[in-house]
């Protein structure tokens, strides 16, 4: 019966979750945690591919950023498994058939079958005591709450913190070893410990409803952003309607101005909101990881892994409070640019964009012939467009897009033009 106990009170926990090790990994620094707490930390860590202990605090490799890929920690989960099927006896009963044990009584320290369980529920002086299944606190359900006795002095329980060494020490070792460390009642250590964690905890969600508040703000400018876009676009498919379709290069370039502008505004929310989304999930990695310091009395890993945990959670808690107007900023510059509509028989072009974001000149030039009174136009056979205007100013010739290359003819008044098959034309 002792081995039973001993061993299912022996570093089987892990120093994180406080319950029997689930598929224990097992780190380059000897420290082991289960699969599944390493994956929460390796969630609030700034480093690719690098996990921090939270016992000795060093920077660990994982495999490819895939905590599966670690090492087991076989015997140790050999171990827990024997823990987990073994079926101890009750060790209340003084006879020979020694029955097997239903529940476990935390302040008794005594394993009860059936029998001995209902003896001990009617005396009155143990009513009150903690009395958990045998399937609960084997599946690391119901951790065990009982201080554990000091090894040295085994009749002793470990009463006292010393802050030094960090670990928790029977009077006699206090006294002997410990006695100029800052020694503190268990007792209150603990309340300190719960206090600490409440008030984390407390300003954890403060931070997280924060941080919410600030990726709603965002979602709302993307929104504005995407209405602006959507309505600058409708302009200038409008006005497109409207023109020739020898224009469609020229419409195809303006879009194409808009969406590069957008694409920069978007890129810039992209960037805020993944900084607050991080913000969140390390904060809700965090939130999670460190209330199981409020479970029981840590003890040793479990003591260290918690203040690597509450310090790392600080750090994000002490970071500056986003600001609203760096998003609505975006939106504001965004706000400024504006399409004006420009079709006219003498200016071939959609129309310009205005309001520039950055300052920037505009990267789509207008068609503009040299003098406004123009006496014809024509497509020429290879594509580009051909502008009769005044006496005396030649035929301007521009390519599809609309860009100008040159003016030929310029001794010649002409009333039209014609091109022939051959490449000739008739003026």
């Amino acid at each position: 019966m002792a081995t039973f106990h001993q061993i299912s009170s022996q570093n089987l926990e892990c120093p994180i979750c406080l319950t029997l090790f689930n598929q224990p990994k097992l780190l380059s620094c000897s420290h082991t945690f289960c699969k599944d707490c390493l994956e929460r930390v390796f969630q609030t860590t700034s480093f690719q591919n690098i996990v921090t202990c939270p016992v000795c605090r060093k920077g660990i490799n994982v495999p490819s950023g895939d905590v599966d890929k670690l090492q087991t920690n076989i015997p140790l989960s050999s171990l827990v498994d024997e823990v987990k099927t073994k079926s101890p006896t009750c060790s209340v009963c003084d006879t020979e058939e020694n029955p097997l044990a239903v529940s476990y009584c935390q302040d008794c320290e005594d394993y009860m079958c059936t029998s001995c369980e209902k003896d001990h529920s009617n005396w009155k002086r143990v009513s009150n005591h903690a009395v958990v299944t045998m399937k609960d606190m084997v599946s690391g359900k119901i951790p065990l709450k009982t201080r554990r006795k000091c090894k040295t002095h085994p009749n002793k329980y470990k009463e006292y913190f010393c802050h030094g060494c960090q670990e928790y020490v029977c009077f006699r070792c206090g006294m002997l070893d410990h006695y100029n460390h800052g020694l503190v009642e268990a007792s209150i250590q603990e309340e300190k410990v719960m206090t600490d964690t409440k008030d984390l905890k407390k300003r954890t969600s403060s931070k997280k409803a924060t941080a919410e508040k600030y990726l709603e703000s965002i979602q709302s400018q993307r929104k504005k952003l995407t209405d602006l876009m959507r309505k600058l676009n409708d302009d200038i498919d409008e006005t497109y309607n409207e023109c020739m379709k020898l224009l469609s290069e020229r419409q195809k370039a303006l879009k194409c101005q808009v969406g590069r502008w957008f694409q920069n505004f978007e890129k810039e929310l992209q960037v805020m909101a993944e900084e607050s989304l991080q913000t969140i999930t390390q904060i809700n990695a965090f939130d999670g990881l460190i209330g199981n310091g409020q479970k029981v009395p840590l003890e040793q890993d479990a003591i260290l892994a918690h203040d690597t945990l509450c310090k790392n959670l600080e750090s994000i808690l002490g970071r500056d409070e986003p600001n609203d107007q760096s998003p609505r900023g975006v939106t504001e510059r965004a706000q400024r640019i504006s399409f004006r509509k420009h079709v006219k028989v003498d200016d071939l072009c959609l129309g310009n964009m205005e309001g520039h974001p950055w300052d920037l000149k505009a990267d789509v030039e207008p068609l503009t012939p040299n003098r406004s009174a123009i006496e014809f136009m024509t497509a020429v056979p290879d594509g580009r467009i051909a502008i009769g205007q005044d006496a005396g100013k030649g035929i301007s010739l521009y390519s599809s897009s609309g860009e100008f290359q040159e003016t030929v003819l310029y001794d010649v008044k002409t009333r039209r033009i014609a091109f022939l098959s051959d490449g000739r034309c008739v003026v």
